[in-house]
């Protein structure tokens, strides 16, 4: 008995609508069918197990596949079924309460996840890529008739006796011109590999070739034919969905190189997320080796709601510096159709981003006390992430205090609090606040590390892209009384000034012309000159740049500080050793000759600084020759 009707939407409107604004996510109408699919397989067990099904569940298996000639796309099921009564119950009766609403609420939805999950759409997404839509189905209850519901995109449709014989649904798309791509094994194997690789019931698309036993040949050796069977293309039972006790480490790395199967390097280490209480969550979150590079890395964590791909996108699910990490993170408590608003608003998803950030810094902490040696062998590969924690993250920094190492360069290792213990009585100046000293390059650094040195003094490495941030956060929260100063940003006696005075060896007419000598032989704006009394055993000539100035700069270039400062020259301060025996010589030779010693002395600190490049280095080297 064929039956006609339409669909309660209220508006002849709607397929339009759905065309025209969910287009630019179009190949998500493969992951709504075939989940539907998967949740119609998963219902006939559960009826099965609650005994309210007698009959065999069978080979509960999802077949999806297409013809380039007929034009469609096929999911086939062997699930609950239907009869007409619910297909025209749950497919025919949108729950819209007028067109007017729905026109007014989808301007406001920024992408066809927020659409469809808002108004319920999962099955019409077909109409995205199909001009005519059609269902196969047979209910699981006894003495069922078969339905078939064909509907052409408009708002009618039409019901009537169908011709399938086992329990199950098909779902048939008649693929409209603008879609013709995905009638392609290639173009709908990529969605199936993005969206159903981890689906917990079997998923068969296409074929492929195998060989079987096929007797033996005239010398009794073995002989194989080519088969084709299905192909299948996903693994129900991933490895976040066990428990780890079942679990042995190959078995994550395992999992990592199906995650990620162009990735060269193994993982450090994992974490195996499981809680279900306040909210429903599992997962699995792999720690790379992050180095010194920020962006590469990112959206490698892959979020599912009941294995059932969402996005990869996951920045409001997780806090920034944990996207970082790769992995998987499963949570039926997020919907399959999220939108970002969701994601900003929901109180689960707050939840869920705390307990994450607790559990990776439990993890880390874990790992520094029970091998603290390993800890420090991996810091190269993890040190970026956990100081980007720190920055970004107050709740996470309180934790990784306690297993955050800075590095000396004798390559020795101490946490925060461990190193500010070492240098509190050393490296404190005359208003006792304790100085780190540091480089951020120890080749080009190397003769201001020696002369710090050579006082007794710790140096600290910070030469990673955001040490200059991770610098003013140790001055907050590293102790009382710390400030940070880069080894090369003024002479050491300067950096950490002590009580004790140094006379100047040469009088006022004297300082004034030595004065005089380096600016005039040095000619430029950028270089301000301070003639001052040091030691006789340092440089006669210092280049440096102010901390505070160049801190700025730095930062401006990594996107914090003010970004004027990044538009600022750079000036540096050349201190003249008013005690060196050179200066001495300079101030009691002639004009020509102290600037020519004067123009020597400098270009020797700039060399040292690596600053000395092109017209002037090839000056240099041609004096050098000739003064020797």
């Amino acid at each position: 008995m064929q039956e006609q009707g339409t669909i309660s939407i209220h508006t002849e409107n709607i397929f339009p609508v759905i065309k025209k604004f969910l287009y630019s996510d179009n190949e998500i109408f493969l992951r709504e069918l075939v989940s539907n699919a998967v949740d119609a397989s998963q219902k006939i067990k559960r009826l099965s197990s609650l005994g309210q099904f007698a009959g065999e569940v069978g080979d509960l298996i999802v077949d999806v596949k297409f013809d380039k000639e007929a034009k469609t796309i096929t999911i086939s099921d062997h699930g609950i079924g239907m009869t007409a009564e619910e297909i025209k119950k749950y497919i025919n009766q949108i729950a819209f309460s007028g067109a007017t609403e729905f026109m007014e609420k989808f301007k406001e939805a920024n992408d066809a996840n927020e659409i469809i999950g808002r108004f319920g759409l999962g099955f019409y997404s077909a109409f995205m890529v199909a001009d005519k839509v059609e269902i196969q189905s047979l209910s699981y209850q006894e003495g069922a008739i078969p339905a078939h519901w064909t509907c052409d995109g408009s708002t009618s449709y039409e019901i009537s006796e169908g011709t399938r014989t086992t329990r199950g649904t098909d779902v048939i798309l008649h693929i409209n011109d603008d879609s013709a791509e995905f009638l392609s094994q290639h173009r709908l194997q990529e969605i199936l590999d993005k969206y159903a690789k981890f689906l917990p019931i079997t998923i068969h698309f296409g074929t492929k070739s195998t060989s079987e036993p096929d007797g033996e040949d005239e010398e009794g050796k073995p002989k194989y034919k080519s088969v084709e069977v299905a192909n299948v293309i996903n693994n129900t039972n991933p490895a976040w969905t066990k428990a780890p006790s079942e679990l042995k480490d190959e078995d994550y790395l395992a999992f990592y190189r199906e995650l990620y199967p162009y990735s060269m390097d193994e993982p450090l280490f994992w974490i195996h997320l499981n809680v279900d209480y306040p909210f429903n969550l599992t997962g699995i979150l792999y720690f790379p080796k992050i180095k010194n590079e920020l962006e590469v890395q990112r959206n490698k964590i892959k979020l599912y709601s009941r294995q059932v791909f969402i996005t990869d996108e996951v920045k409001d699910i997780v806090p920034e510096f944990l996207m970082l990490l790769h992995g998987v993170i499963d949570s039926p408590d997020i919907p399959l159709n999220v939108s970002r608003s969701f994601l900003q608003a929901d109180s689960n998803v707050k939840k869920i981003n705390n307990y994450i950030t607790k559990k990776v810094a439990d993890k880390l902490q874990e790992i520094f006390k029970s091998d603290r040696k390993g800890f420090e062998e991996k810091w190269n590969d993890i040190g970026l992430f956990i100081k980007y924690g720190m920055l970004s993250d107050d709740k996470f920094a309180e934790k990784a205090n306690e297993f955050c190492l800075v590095k000396n360069t004798d390559n020795e290792s101490f946490t925060i609090k461990e190193y500010y213990e070492k240098v509190r009585d050393i490296q404190v100046d005359k208003d006792g606040n304790i100085v780190y000293l540091y480089t951020s390059d120890i080749a080009q650094q190397d003769g201001f590390i020696s002369t710090a040195k050579s006082k007794g003094y710790e140096v600290l490495v910070l030469d990673g892209p955001l040490d200059t941030h991770f610098a003013a956060y140790l001055e907050q929260k590293g102790g009382e009384k710390v400030q940070l100063k880069r080894v090369d940003s003024d002479v050491i006696d300067k950096l950490i000034q002590k009580d004790e005075k140094v006379e100047l060896t040469l009088s006022e007419e004297e300082s004034k012309k030595a004065a005089d000598v380096f600016e005039k032989s040095i000619g430029r704006a950028d270089m301000k000159v301070e003639v001052d009394a040091l030691h006789a055993e340092e440089l006669p000539v210092s280049v440096t740049i102010d901390e505070f100035m160049r801190r700025m700069k730095d930062m401006a270039k990594t996107g914090g500080g003010m970004g004027f400062y990044g538009t600022l020259p750079d000036n540096y301060k050349v201190t003249v050793n008013g005690n060196h025996p050179l200066v001495k010589r300079i101030v009691e030779s002639d004009v020509e000759e102290g600037e020519k010693l004067a123009k020597q002395a400098f270009d020797l600190a700039l060399l040292s600084r690596g600053l000395l490049t092109g017209a002037d280095l090839t000056s240099f080297v041609k004096r050098s020759v000739e003064m020797i």
